[in-house]
C-alpha cells in the first residue's frame, strides 16, 4: 500500500494502516523529520492510548497501555551501538510478546527482527507531503 498525504491527515492513515492488518511488530524507516514519531504517535491513539506518548529516544522503549489493556511498545534504536545492547535490555521479550511493538532506526537490529514484521517506509516530499509505503508480510 502507498499512500500521499499531510500531517493533517495522519488520523486517517494510521486507519488505514491498521485496516491492512500488519504484524504486531512493525518497523518504520525514514529521515530524520519524516515523521516515524508521530505516526506511531497517532498509531497508539487509535489503538486506544490516552495517556500522552513520546519519544523513547534517551530510554530506548516506552510502554503505553490502551483502555483494553493491551500494551503498546514504541523503540527508538538510534542511540544503540550494537545488537548486544538491544539484546541486553531483553527486546527479543518484547518482540515476541504478541503485544504492538512500533520500532524506529530498526536498521539498527536487523539480526533481532521476527521473520513476520510489517514495514512502513516514510519520505518527505518536495512540497512538505509525506510518501508512505507499507508492506505487510
Amino acid at each position: 500500500m502507498e499512500i500521499l498525504f499531510s500531517l493533517d491527515e495522519i488520523t486517517q492513515v494510521a486507519q488505514k494502516i491498521l485496516h491492512e492488518n500488519p504484524a504486531k511488530v512493525m518497523v518504520f524507516n525514514g529521515p530524520m523529520g519524516a515523521g516515524k514519531t508521530t505516526l506511531i504517535k497517532v498509531l497508539s491513539q487509535t489503538l486506544g492510548v490516552n495517556e500522552a506518548t513520546s519519544s523513547p529516544t534517551f530510554s530506548l522503549v516506552n510502554e503505553y497501555e490502551n483502555q483494553q489493556g493491551e500494551k503498546i511498545y514504541h523503540f527508538d534504536m538510534y542511540r544503540l551501538k550494537s545488537e548486544m545492547e538491544a539484546l541486553d535490555f531483553g527486546i527479543e521479550d518484547y518482540l515476541y510478546s504478541g503485544h504492538w511493538c512500533f520500532i524506529e532506526w530498526a536498521e539498527k537490529i536487523p539480526n533481532l527482527l521476527p521473520d513476520q514484521y510489517a514495514r512502513v517506509d516514510l519520505s518527505v516530499l518536495p512540497d512538505g507531503k509525506r510518501k508512505l509505503a507499507l508492506q505487510v508480510s
